[in-house]
């Protein structure tokens, strides 16, 4: 809720700020069209420019790809493209979607499923994704919205153990599935470190930085401290050993958030790479959400889960 209430906040306040500056620049001469036009034109240059600096920054530190995976011009367009479009969309998919999260019935369900969002965002990135889940017979599906944003990744985990008690008070299930997105991995790995694992039946992390991300540099507050690579608590949390719960990580070569892009390679779980998605555009990516939902559609038919694939992960 305060990530969306600050969302929308500042969406509003930029939009009234623009429109007094555009009423006094119109008054003067301005051309009204022209100032009607340059209040998008506003906002989608912020998002290029964070966009271009992920990517930046994601080039400078990326791993080393095997030459399947390397991305021609037209690709690696298309690679900025969709994650521009993603990151256009967030903002008021977080601000104003989140209110269509809406519960699904209390009724009994073997394993229902829990969605975890990553550092800065709510609920709303779901959006999509919870649909396309859903349509392959998914579900029943829950969401969390944690914060304050900038807090500790131990907080965000006991706000998740309170998530986890109330799904499963709800629908009478013994265990719930998890599936975190970006940092929403880590606070679900240290949910399991800290409060057991007995009330999950399986993790799902999507571009998780289970070892870290330089982009984490980037931006102050004590969870983004924690994403850095080689701090403290983030060595404690990977000290602890194999995953506690059959564990998948899907992650992605060309990631724009996760530098190095293999930071995402869990030891002991089932690894799963794809190529030419950025960060946020995994959440709309249609190879990822078939891989999420072939997953959880094993664990919601109590299956074992697949063999965990070599350490440099598998391509798909």
């Amino acid at each position: 809720m305060v990530t969306a209430i600050t969302l929308c906040c500042a969406l509003l306040g930029g939009t009234a700020v623009y429109a007094l500056w555009a009423l006094a620049a119109w008054q003067h001469g301005s051309s009204a069209l022209m100032l009607i036009a340059g209040a998008p034109l506003l906002y989608f240059a912020i998002v290029a420019v964070i966009t271009i600096v992920a990517f930046a920054v994601a080039w400078r530190y990326r791993s080393r790809r095997p030459p399947e995976v390397e991305l021609g011009m037209a690709a690696t367009a298309q690679l900025f493209g969709q994650e521009f479009v993603t990151l256009a969309g967030s903002a008021l998919r977080m601000g104003f979607g989140w209110w269509m999260m809406r519960e699904p019935d209390p009724a009994g369900a073997s394993t229902p499923v829990l969605l975890v969002h990553g550092v800065l965002c709510n609920a709303g990135v779901w959006l999509g994704m919870r649909g396309a889940l859903r349509r392959t017979g998914v579900g029943p599906i829950f969401t969390i919205s944690y914060g304050p944003p900038l807090a500790s990744i131990e907080r965000f985990a006991d706000q998740l153990k309170v998530r986890v008690d109330q799904v499963l008070a709800a629908t009478g299930a013994p265990k719930v599935a998890l599936v975190g997105h970006s940092m929403g991995g880590l606070v679900a790995r240290d949910y399991l470190r800290r409060h057991g694992a007995r009330r999950v039946e399986r993790l799902i992390t999507i571009a998780t930085p289970h070892a870290g991300s330089m982009l984490a540099w980037v931006c102050p507050g004590i969870s983004l401290r924690q994403l850095r690579p080689g701090n403290r608590w983030l060595e404690s949390l990977n000290a602890a050993g194999a995953p506690l719960v059959p564990t998948t990580s899907v992650w992605s070569w060309h990631d724009s958030m996760v530098a190095p892009q293999d930071s995402s390679i869990l030891p002991g779980a089932r690894n799963i790479a794809v190529a030419g998605v950025g960060h946020n555009a995994m959440l709309r990516d249609q190879a990822v959400t078939r891989i999420v939902a072939e997953e959880l559609l094993r664990a919601l038919a109590d299956e074992p889960p697949l063999r965990a694939a070599t350490p440099a992960g598998s391509y798909q």
